[in-house]
This record gives C-alpha cells, sequence and structure tokens, in this order.
C-alpha cells in the first residue's frame, strides 16, 4: 500500500537534504590521533582551504588550531603518506607538505620552527629519541636522480643534520625505540613483496655513538607479514603477525616468540599509510585493542598474561589508529548511524566523550540508509562479502512497481576493505533511491590471509567476479531493477569496473574516478611503493606481457558497449591521466556514450571541496540520462559524447 505521507517519484530524482554541497562540506577528513600527557592531537582536513591539512590539540576543554595557514601537515613518503606528525613530551613535530620540512612546534604553541631543510628529502613515521637529541624517521631521498628514491631509518638531528642508520632495503616502517632507549625495532620488505604480503622484523642495539649495531631478524620473511611493533613499559617488544592465517598478537621474550591471543580476527591491517595502530599498552599486563571479526571492529582489553579479551562497550563498528595512555583510548570511530569522529574513552569507567566529529550535522536519520551486511555465493564456490544499503528517503518512494536501480561500488587498494561507517557520499545516492552494493570482495583485508591471498594472479577477475555476483543476487531476490546495474570505483575500484563492463553483460553503465585501464601502462608510470605491485596482482614479469594485454580493458574496448564517465585529477601521479584517457579516447572512437571530467590541481583522490560537488553532481546527471530519467532542474548540465538526445 502506498504510504500517503509520502510523495512518488522515479528512483534517482527523489528529493534530499544531502545535497553535494553537503557531500563536500560535511565531510571534514581526520586522521593521526595521538595522544601526549592530557592533551590529544589530531589531523583534520580543509576541502574549503584546496584540502590543506591542519593540526588541532584539544587541552583540557578547549580545541586550538597549531598550523594555520598555509602549514600543511602531510607526507608523501611511499605516496600515500601518514605519519606526519609527532607529539611526546609537550612538543609536536611535523612535516609540512609544501617544503618537505620538519617543523618543531613547543609546548605552548606559537610559531612553527624549522628543524629540517626538506626539499628531495621526505620524512614519516617518527619517534623521538630524546636522550640523543634526535628524531628517528623513515626517509625517502627524491635528491638522487635516479628512476626511484632511496628508503632509508634515519636520525634527525636536532642541529638539522641527519644521520642514516638503516638501508639497503627498498622499504621501511615503524621504527620503535625501547623505553631505556638501547634497542630499536623496525620493518623492512623489499620489491617485489608489498608489505602485507611479506616484512620482516629487525632488532639492533644502539652504540654509544647513537649507530645501530648487531642487527638480527627477529620475525618474518616472504610470505609472513608482520606490522605494529610496539615495547611494553617494561620492555619487551610486541607485534602482529599473520604467521597463522591471521593478524594476530605476538611477543617477543628473551628470543621466543609466544602468541597473546590466537583467534580467527584481524589484529593488524594493511601499510598503505604509516601510523597505523590497532593496539597499545595500559600496563605491563593489559594491552587495550581493536580487531576485526566479519568486517566488523571490536574494542577490547587484554590480558597479557592469560589471553583473555574483555570487551569495552562502545557503540562503533569500525575502529582505527587506536592510541592508548594509561586508561586512556583515543580513536577514529564509525559506524551505519556515525560518521567518522574522534572518541576518547576512559576504560576504567567506560565514559566516552567525542572529541570531533568528521560531520557536526547528520541529517535526519529519516534520510539515512542502514546497510545490511550480507554474504553471498560468487565463481567457483566462493562466498563473497558485502554491505547492501536500500534507497530511504522519509518524504518519497518509488513509482508503483518500480525497483530501484543498483549501484556496485568497488572499493580500492585493491588491498582494502569497505566499512559500515556513515558516509555521506553513499547516503548521497541512497537518499535518492538508488541502492548501493558495497562489497568487499576476494582479496579484501579483514577476512584473513587467506582471502586476502583469492586475488593473488586474479586482479580484474575474481574482484569482478563477485561484483558481478552480489548485482546478480540482489537482482534475483528482486530488490533492485536488472536493467539499471550500474558499477563504480575508483582507482584499483576503477579497474574493477571497466573490467566487469568489458568482460561481463550485466552492468548497464559505469563510473571510473582515477581508474586502472592499461596495466602495462600503470607498471611504467607507478611510483616506488607500488611499481612491482602487479607480480603479485596479476603475474611474475615473465608472463606478465600475456596476461597484461589478455587482462587490461584498453585492450578489450571493442566490448565496451556501455555509457562510462571519467574523472581524473590531472595532478595525479599513482594512477595519471593517460590511464584514462586512452579509455575515453578509445570509446568515443566506438560510438560509445562517454563523459569525461578533469580536475586541475587533484591528484590520487579528490580533496578540493568544489571537485567533491562537481563530480557527485555530474555521475548522477550521467546516470540520469543514460537511463531516461528526468533531470531535475537544479543540477548541471554534463556533456555525454555519443548519447542521443
Amino acid at each position: 500500500m502506498p504510504d500517503p505521507s509520502r510523495t512518488q517519484a522515479p528512483c534517482g530524482t527523489w528529493t534530499s537534504p544531502i545535497t553535494a554541497d553537503v557531500v563536500a562540506a560535511g565531510a571534514t577528513p581526520l586522521s593521526s590521533v595521538a595522544l601526549d600527557g592530557g592533551d590529544v592531537y589530531w589531523l583534520a582536513g580543509r576541502a574549503s582551504e584546496g584540502g590543506r591539512t591542519t593540526l588541532l590539540r584539544k587541552r583540557r576543554n578547549s580545541v586550538t588550531e597549531l598550523t594555520p595557514a598555509p602549514f600543511n601537515v602531510r607526507t608523501r613518503v611511499h605516496e600515500y603518506g601518514g605519519g606526519a606528525l609527532l607529539a611526546a613530551e609537550g612538543v609536536v613535530w611535523f612535516s609540512n607538505f609544501a617544503d618537505n620540512r620538519i617543523y618543531r612546534i613547543g609546548a605552548e604553541g606559537g610559531e612553527p620552527a624549522p628543524l629540517s631543510a626538506g626539499g628531495a628529502l621526505r620524512h614519516a613515521d617518527f619517534v623521538l629519541d630524546a636522550a640523543r637529541g634526535r628524531l628517528l624517521s623513515v626517509r625517502e631521498d627524491h635528491s638522487q636522480g635516479a628512476t626511484y628514491p632511496v628508503n632509508t631509518i634515519c636520525a634527525l638531528n636536532f642541529d638539522g643534520s641527519e644521520t642514516v642508520l638503516v638501508d639497503g632495503n627498498d622499504f621501511y616502517s615503524s621504527p620503535r625505540l625501547s623505553p631505556d632507549g638501547s634497542q630499536l625495532a623496525w620493518l623492512s620488505w623489499d620489491h617485489p613483496r608489498m608489505p602485507w604480503q611479506g616484512t620482516e622484523l629487525w632488532l639492533a642495539d644502539i652504540a654509544a655513538d647513537g649507530t645501530l649495531v648487531n642487527g638480527r631478524l627477529i620475525a618474518g620473511g616472504e610470505n609472513e607479514s608482520v606490522c605494529q611493533p610496539e615495547w611494553s613499559p617494561g620492555g619487551l617488544l610486541h607485534f602482529v603477525s599473520d604467521r597463522s592465517g591471521w593478524w594476530n598478537l605476538y611477543r617477543f621474550d628473551h628470543g621466543v616468540v609466544h602468541p597473546l591471543c590466537p583467534r580467527d580476527a584481524e589484529f593488524g591491517g594493511p601499510h598503505w599509510v604509516f601510523g597505523n595502530a590497532m593496539y597499545g599498552f595500559m600496563s605491563d599486563s593489559e594491552i587495550a585493542c581493536t580487531y576485526i571479526e566479519d568486517g566488523v571492529s571490536r574494542l577490547a582489553r587484554l590480558d597479557t598474561g592469560s589471553g583473555a579479551l574483555t570487551p569495552v562497550d562502545n557503540p562503533y563498528e569500525e575502529i582505527r589508529e587506536l592510541r592508548v595512555q594509561g586508561t586512556t583510548l583515543a580513536f577514529l570511530g564509525g559506524a551505519p548511524t556515525i560518521a567518522t569522529e574522534i572518541a576518547q574513552i576512559d576504560a576504567s569507567s567506560g565514559q566516552r566523550q567525542v572529541l570531533a566529529r568528521s560531520i557536526e550535522q547528520l541529517p535526519d536519520v529519516g534520510y539515512l540508509s542502514v546497510p545490511h551486511s550480507i554474504r553471498y555465493p560468487s565463481a567457483n564456490g566462493r562466498t563473497a562479502y558485502a554491505f547492501y544499503y536500500p534507497p530511504r528517503n522519509k518524504d518519497v518512494e518509488p513509482l508503483p512497481g518500480e525497483l530501484p536501480p543498483l549501484m556496485v561500488i568497488g572499493h580500492g587498494g585493491p588491498t582494502s576493505m569497505a566499512t559500515s561507517t556513515l558516509k555521506l557520499a553513499t547516503q548521497f545516492w541512497t537518499s535518492r533511491g538508488i541502492a548501493v552494493l558495497d562489497v568487499n570482495y576476494g582479496g579484501s583485508t579483514g577476512f584473513g590471509r587467506a582471502y586476502r591471498d583469492l586475488l593473488r594472479g586474479q586482479w580484474g577477475v575474481v574482484d569482478v567476479e563477485d561484483c558481478v555476483a552480489g548485482a546478480q543476487h540482489l537482482a534475483g531476490q528482486d530488490l533492485v531493477d536488472r536493467e539499471r546495474l550500474v558499477i563504480r570505483g575508483g582507482s584499483a575500484g576503477g579497474l574493477t569496473t571497466l573490467c566487469a563492463l568489458a568482460f561481463h553483460d550485466v552492468f548497464k553503465a559505469g563510473a571510473s574516478y582515477y581508474g586502472v585501464s592499461d596495466l602495462k601502462g600503470l607498471d611504467a608510470d607507478s611510483h616506488k611503493f607500488e611499481s612491482r605491485y602487479n607480480e603479485y596482482l596479476i603475474a611474475p614479469k615473465a608472463q606478465a606481457d600475456a596476461v597484461y594485454a589478455e587482462r587490461s580493458p584498453i585492450n578489450h574496448s571493442d566490448k565496451l558497449a556501455r555509457p562510462m564517465i571519467f574523472f581524473q585529477g590531472l595532478d595525479d601521479k599513482v594512477v595519471p591521466p593517460p590511464q584514462s584517457e586512452v579509455m575515453v579516447d578509445a570509446l568515443r572512437a566506438r560510438g560509445v556514450p562517454v563523459a569525461y571530467l578533469t580536475l586541475e590541481g587533484e591528484g590520487h583522490g579528490f580533496r578540493k571541496a568544489d571537485s567533491i560537488v562537481r563530480t557527485l553532481q555530474a555521475e548522477l546527471v550521467f546516470y540520469l540520462r543514460v537511463f531516461n530519467i528526468p533531470v531535475p532542474d537544479d543540477l548541471p548540465a554534463v556533456e555525454i559524447e555519443n548519447l542521443a538526445q
């Protein structure tokens, strides 16, 4: 029966308060939570300031911005950055994006003072070595004119000089100084591995002159991923390893590695950015930790002696960047009706305080779609996972007998994961009458090593099959209109989108955000961190050319007959503009409806408010026109070549 309190309108045209401007203005990126004494620090993005990232500090009951414009707290080590600040002993050090210099802010704030020369030297993942008057960091040197920069662990002395402590490996992360300052632990790995495939945990003594001696391998290898080494207050080294098939916690004690809490759950995550943390020490005998089961985060206290986990009550289903100081826990949290926020919890009393919200004013819950976590059958007997968002708008319902269009989203990475945290960019679609399926295809993290390794040699196959199967699963249940199935994705998800449209006849249109179309070109253009990633995802170099040719959508444009829209940042160094341009040209030449929007000053991922508005509105108009749905008057015109008017 129709609901008399709601009007009826074609799906896709529903009037919603969640406009593109609301999406752009309302979502403040939050990251890099840090605790120091009684202060809490974090970074916040400023879309209205060209995507600038600023440093905030909460001291007692007030929040202060420590880095006004033009400071931009960001680093590009490994291109993806992270780990751009350190707060310790009342002082903050941070990397400034424009000049790559490290700046120091004193305990009382004031004008940041430069410490390093910057320029071609980038730094990340800092640790304070106070006794020796220096910071330890991961350094990336772009000064030598080589094809790729040189990565090391270095000492950044307070006089501005720099000393290399560890070199010889392709990549480093997580330098961690023991509480007494006598030892340093760190992670390293080499091409062609990515850090979630295999890393090594090293430990060395620090000599009287500050150099490292007696370096020894503690854990890890080509097929064991180790992450987040940390020292207990008493000086025992802990780390996370997936040697059991799951990223679990371990302790290194007198030359022996001990598991702390064996469990089919993920206590770690993939190293895309520096500064990730999923556990920290409350005391020598107790760890606060977050772990993922079936794609959902849990928060708990872990007894290091018994291995018992005690849940910590909280409303979140995604928890990241957990920082621990005594009984104080601070982290990024989110849930289906909670956009990402910075929360502080007292683990003893359970008292929770929200310090910052990525969205200050949430829309009425009547416009918010709460996702269903689903699992469904996919190709070759696999099970795939996804979050399904049905359309929801308290004011509007579909026309009689109308099933909604479905948008399938393939996340980036591809070694990443979709979460259920409230995202206005998703609600933008569902509040207009378009269902969304956010897929954790085979290869996603959060479901153990075996699931992650399903994508070994199968990128563009398994991910595509799982997206196709998800759309068919929902259409088979008459939840969505099988004649209006669309797929969208960014970066790696863009390849998934293109392959789904080229090799399967299920989706009727697609959108690629800085997506990969030419795998061989990706190898040629990509930065150091990902330059050998395709050897895992596609094939070793000896077999690569044949597989690349078979799987790259650019070589199969003759199979593309569905309309597509492409979005590309002109400063993208991860997936450069030619990746999109060659595909647009091919579709244009074949007479397939195609639209192409480029964005000045944007890289891999769009940060500017006007970019977010422009792309969202254009994508909506594109789908409406492709499906011959009336375009509301308040939306801008979009040029779609080869589309009959």
